[in-house]
């Protein structure tokens, strides 16, 4: 089946933060809606669509969704198609996270092996980040930020890509949120790399305000490197 490419309205209507130095975009999904249950107010989709964003490598994907009244069905993963749209058909591992309110994990990334990563929200809400490092590209040192949740009546189903030669982290808005990635290479403790979260050169607004306290922040993510200092693809 086709592959809707989209780069319509939707992302042109997310607000912008621009700053100096590091570029910078915001992406805002809609929040959860209240009223009639979940399944008769999901949007179907006949076709697997991919949003561009403001970053040219890093992509929403909103998967093939189909439903009535019972309930929903959504083919999440398709080898072939994900190929024929010219996104990996081969991941070697899937991890899953589990996290409270106000953690925030990250920025990683391995400089050896890079680490592809096709992540969607199983549960609760993330602010969801992601860093260029890759030094010959037109955007590196630009980064992308993306409200992430799970499936809700205006957004279905929806999963971001994340290719390798970028940092990557989140920091959970809910109360707790379950995350699930897909990843095109392994863990390599050897060449595992931390991005600091709060980069002063980067200007990451993150919502702490709506925590209404300092985020969780493991020993490892504090002690992360600045992008002048950091090492780059």
């Amino acid at each position: 089946m086709a592959v809707e490419h989209l780069l319509s309205q939707w992302q042109t209507a997310r607000p912008r933060l621009q700053h100096s130095g590091a570029s910078s975009c915001l992406h805002t999904l809609s929040p959860p809606s209240r009223g009639p249950g979940l399944a008769k107010r999901l949007r179907y989709v006949e076709q697997m669509q991919i949003v561009d964003t403001e970053l040219r490598d890093v992509k929403l994907i909103r998967p093939e969704l189909h439903g009535d009244d019972r309930g929903w069905f959504a083919e999440i993963f398709n080898a072939p198609r994900f190929e024929a749209a010219g996104l990996p058909g081969v991941f070697v591992q899937d991890n899953q996270s589990h996290s409270t309110r106000g953690v925030l994990r990250g920025l990683h990334y391995q400089v050896r092996q890079p680490q592809g990563k096709l992540l969607r929200v199983l549960a609760g809400e993330i602010w969801d980040v992601v860093v260029d490092l890759r030094r010959n590209s037109p955007e590196f040192g630009h980064w992308a930020a993306f409200e992430l949740h799970s499936p809700t009546p205006d957004n279905g189903v929806e999963m971001l890509w994340v290719p390798g030669g970028y940092a990557h982290g989140f920091l959970v808005l809910s109360e707790t949120a379950d995350v699930l990635y897909k990843v095109t290479a392994a863990y390599d403790p050897r060449s595992e790399r931390t991005l600091l979260w709060n980069d002063p050169e980067l200007r990451i607004p993150w919502p702490l305000d709506a925590l209404g306290a300092p985020p969780s922040v493991s020993a490892k993510d504090a002690a992360g490197l600045p992008l002048v200092s950091a090492d780059t693809f």
